[in-house]
């Protein structure tokens, strides 16, 4: 089971690098680039670069999601007794243990999406309510189910790699289809396709900064400091300021 747990650590690490590393090519590179493409170099360009990307995008994330969830059934629902998942001693988890969170994980994302298309015209209030519901999830793991600081975190971020790997598959890897279909025939993209692909894009780009420290994080006392809620919702506001300074500074860097 250990050598397992480090093949599917190994493969999830580098699935993760693949999916965030061309995360943030499209949302720092690649956005300022396509707009200094006339019509037809789009034309020509975007149909042969994009598909590209795109096959190793979603199977990054396709990838990552998989072998971290199998971590977490390794890791947290099935193995060391309950070490990780509970704090001290504990009987082996249980279904009824860790169901909850795992489907939490699902209802999650149900919850984004409805919350994120009924104000779609109030993004900031929703990107807010996001942000609470996600110290909410925190706070249901740890308080009620008791999961230990280092299940918390875990989970949080699992809420947040879910959201992602939904977003990709179901929300820009459709959109963008119907994108470069367009641009291939010489016509314009729908607009509700490229607000859907590069919304969803960015709110992927927000979340992965704080899912990064998360999952790295618990193998570091110093997240361990302070208590586990206040230190989840310093990091999202952390993280958000972090995501919009390299925004802001992507938009001015220029090209030859």
């Amino acid at each position: 089971m250990e050598l397992f747990e480090l093949a599917d650590r190994w493969l999830h690490f580098g699935a993760g690098v693949l999916w965030i590393g061309l995360l943030y090519f499209f949302n720092w590179v690649n956005s300022a680039f396509v707009p200094t493409m006339d019509a037809e170099t789009k034309r020509k360009v975007i149909p042969e670069l994009m598909p590209r990307c795109l096959f190793w995008f979603r199977w990054g994330a396709m990838y990552t999601w998989i072998t971290g969830v199998l971590l977490l059934f390794v890791v947290y629902y099935h193995g060391y007794e309950g070490a990780n998942l509970f704090e001290g001693q504990h009987p082996k988890p249980t279904p009824g243990d860790w169901g909850p969170a795992f489907a939490g994980l699902f209802v999650g994302f149900a919850i984004y999406d409805a919350l994120f298309k009924a104000m779609a015209k109030q993004h900031s209030v929703a990107v807010v309510l996001w942000g609470a519901i996600s110290v909410g999830f925190g706070w249901y793991v740890s308080n009620n189910l008791g999961f230990s600081d280092r299940a918390t975190y875990v989970h949080v971020a699992g809420l947040f790699g879910t959201c992602m790997f939904a977003n990709v598959w179901m929300r820009i890897w459709p959109a963008q289809q119907r994108i470069i279909t367009a641009i291939k025939n010489g016509e314009a993209p729908d607009g509700a396709d490229a607000a859907m692909a590069g919304s969803r894009s960015k709110h992927n780009t927000y979340m992965s900064a704080a899912l990064l420290l998360f999952m790295v994080g618990v193998g570091q006392p110093a997240m361990f400091t302070y208590e586990v809620l206040p230190t989840i919702a310093a990091v999202l506001v952390l993280s958000f300021v972090i995501i919009k300074v390299l925004y802001d500074k992507a938009a001015k860097v220029p090209g030859f």
